[in-house]
């Protein structure tokens, strides 16, 4: 199987450098002709899952405006919760204790009324499976996901079990999953790996 990574297009705190999670912000409007204009006629996925955050819906529109009525929605494919980073940069928390607690944790503590990097990894690669399961049931070939930085970033560390940071990608790219008998490659990276059921 054949899977695409889309991370959703910009959106104004994407622009702003601001921290964004469960706010649910749409594209900027420049973001609509540069989506269409890059993805167009490159892709026909069988299927397409979906953050259920507007700015994944309406990337998921725009790229996939043909097969955009069939997207499934999964809940738990959602960014991580910023909790109080939400919605500001680093040059407005930058002398904020919380934050520099979370940030000498490597990102990894829990973020104070939100959630841990643990705990989103473990909410992610739920929702993940629920993508595949679904996938398999229906026999697809080709599945597009169309989610958020974070989401990407959680799957591919959680099946190379390398650093989280290392698959950061822009808004609007997208990086290719091929999985064949319950083992995973991530071409562009060479790496090879599985999910720990």
């Amino acid at each position: 199987m054949n899977i695409m990574l889309i991370r959703h297009g910009l959106t104004k705190s994407n622009v702003d450098k601001k921290y964004l999670g469960r706010m649910d912000e749409k594209l900027i409007l420049s973001e609509k002709k540069r989506l269409k204009d890059k993805w167009s006629d490159i892709y026909n996925p069988d299927l397409i899952f979906v953050s259920p955050m507007k700015r994944c819906l309406e990337s998921a529109d725009i790229i996939f405006s043909e097969n955009a009525k069939n997207k499934i929605v999964i809940d738990e494919l959602k960014e991580i919760d910023f909790g109080i980073f939400e919605g500001k940069s680093y040059e407005m928390l930058k002398d904020d204790k919380e934050y520099k607690k979370w940030l000498d944790s490597g990102g990894t503590s829990v973020i104070p009324k939100g959630e841990s990097r643990e705990y989103f990894i473990k909410r992610t690669i739920k929702g993940f499976n629920k993508a595949l399961k679904i996938a398999k049931e229906k026999n697809a070939k080709d599945i597009v996901l169309v989610v958020h930085g974070g989401t990407i970033m959680a799957i591919l560390s959680e099946i190379s079990k390398r650093n989280y940071y290392d698959f950061q990608i822009k808004n609007g790219e997208g990086i290719k999953l091929i999985l064949e008998e319950d083992k995973y490659e991530i071409p562009y990276y060479s790496i090879c790996g599985r999910i720990d059921s």
